[in-house]
């Protein structure tokens, strides 16, 4: 959660605002715009957040991946759950210090006039991609996936089937018996040259 927390304010530190205008039109309507490509910045900022999430995921896969003890599709479950809640605790934390520092735009009460028909604004960087709740679950579940994916590549790599846990654990073969049927030694496949 407090990985969430630095995050999120992290992110409204660095996510760019997105300038635009306010104007009033010949009809008397107020309509609102961006200035040249600031429009594009919802989208860097939301590909800044889910980024910085991806990275908090992976440091803490490998962080966990440490604590030979307790290796296991428990601690993968618990790092999932973490990092959903770390990205919602980001958002959250994220969400309000930007509105803390741009506030929110008020088309309506906008100070246009038909003498001074433009009013410059600051807008807050978006969060998310979007507003559905399927594009905020995706940006919430992206770093649990992440993470996940990294902890079972380090468990894939693990040379040893208990994961390389501390005390190492020797396996027993299945049955006691070290000969075949005949009593003779196994013997592997032949050499190829043979």
């Amino acid at each position: 959660m407090l990985a969430g927390a630095v995050t999120g304010a992290l992110w409204s530190v660095l996510a760019p605002p997105v300038h635009g205008v306010v104007a009033l039109t010949r009809d008397g309507e107020r309509v609102r715009a961006y200035v040249g490509g600031d429009a594009d910045h919802f989208f860097t900022a939301a590909a800044l957040f889910v980024g910085m999430l991806a990275a908090v995921a992976v440091v803490a896969a490998v962080w966990l991946w440490q604590w030979r003890a307790h290796r296991g599709p428990v601690l993968v479950a618990a790092l999932a759950v973490g990092a959903a809640a770390a990205a919602g605790v980001a958002a959250g934390v994220g969400a309000a210090l930007v509105r803390m520092q741009y506030g929110t735009v008020d088309v309506a009460a906008a100070p246009v006039t038909p003498d001074n028909r433009v009013h410059h604004v600051i807008e807050a960087p978006a969060v998310f991609f979007g507003h559905t709740p399927l594009q905020i679950a995706c940006t919430i579940i992206v770093p649990a996936a992440i993470g996940a994916l990294v902890y079972a590549i380090c468990a894939v790599a693990a040379p040893r089937d208990d994961l390389g846990g501390w005390p190492p654990q020797e396996f027993e073969p299945l049955s006691g018996r070290k000969t075949t049927a005949d009593g003779a030694q196994p013997v592997g496949p032949p050499s190829p040259s043979h």
